[in-house]
């Protein structure tokens, strides 16, 4: 198969590849379905040039080149296994463009903890027949596809979710980043009185919602943080000057939902 490029462009797509399953191969790019933070802070000095971080030495307070810096695995306080990069290359994956679909469970059997980023799946050119299908079939029957692709020398494990005719991909952590209750040391749950559980229902009867409220996932201390930006620009209160950012040429921001409904529209236009 011939290997096609990662792009890096803001909001654009950094990732192109194929889903492919028994005979059937759907060509797609991948996008982030994340946006940077509302309101970021930078570390920044008192004429506004942006800091930025070294590795010192904790022992001379010197600072230590790249060419010093090797990766360790620390099996105690103070010992390390040393692992070079030539090392690290071999245990990478072979570079793969193939998302690989291994098999369909139920949406409701991949726990939510287990997401980790949320990519859309756009896709590619005018292809759009086999993506439409895949799409539609796996919505109306609730399932998810549990897939694994190479992306950026790492393999990942990805849930493939189909809403409103989109796909997406939810990368997953693997089980052993997640505690368990007993490695938290919860007690054993108890049977509760009854007055107990009857009081229980009925505050959760009265909170009772027809729907979830989107205004619940405003980020609120983002806005705190913007409108007391927003005070002090306009007071002209401890504004810093800041040198002129250069924009990488032709850098754009790219709307995701206008490639899609062109991608299919050129489908449709061509039959």
């Amino acid at each position: 198969m011939a290997e096609r490029h990662e792009h890096h462009s803001p909001g654009g797509s950094f990732w192109s590849g194929t889903i492919t399953f028994g005979l059937v191969s759907i060509p797609v790019d991948l996008y982030s379905a994340q946006r940077p933070k509302p309101a970021a802070l930078r570390m920044v000095d008192q004429n506004g040039v942006a800091l930025h971080r070294r590795y010192f030495c904790p022992g001379d307070h010197q600072p230590v080149a790249g060419e010093q810096i090797v990766r360790g695995y620390e099996i105690e306080t103070g010992r390390f296994v040393v692992v070079s990069d030539a090392e690290l290359a071999d245990l990478e994956p072979k570079k793969s463009r193939e998302i690989d679909l291994r098999g369909f469970v139920a949406v409701a059997e991949v726990d939510p903890a287990y997401f980790q980023h949320a990519y859309f799946l756009v896709p590619s050119g005018s292809v759009t027949k086999a993506y439409r299908l895949l799409a539609e079939i796996m919505e109306r029957h609730g399932r998810a596809g549990i897939a694994t692709f190479v992306m950026r020398e790492r393999e990942h494990l990805v849930a493939i979710l189909a809403e409103g005719g989109i796909l997406r991909a939810e990368t997953l952590r693997f089980a052993e980043e997640l505690r368990t209750p007993e490695d938290i040391g919860l007690p054993p749950l108890g049977r509760a009185p009854a007055e107990l559980v009857s009081r229980f229902r009925a505050e959760i009867d009265r909170l009772q919602r027809p729907e979830f409220d989107q205004k619940l996932l405003h980020d609120r201390h983002a806005q705190r943080l913007l409108a007391l930006v927003q005070r002090k620009l306009a007071a002209g209160e401890d504004v810093v000057a800041k040198p002129p950012e250069v924009v990488p040429a032709g850098a754009e921001i790219i709307d995701l939902m206008a490639i899609i409904k062109q991608r299919f529209s050129a489908a449709k236009a061509a039959g």
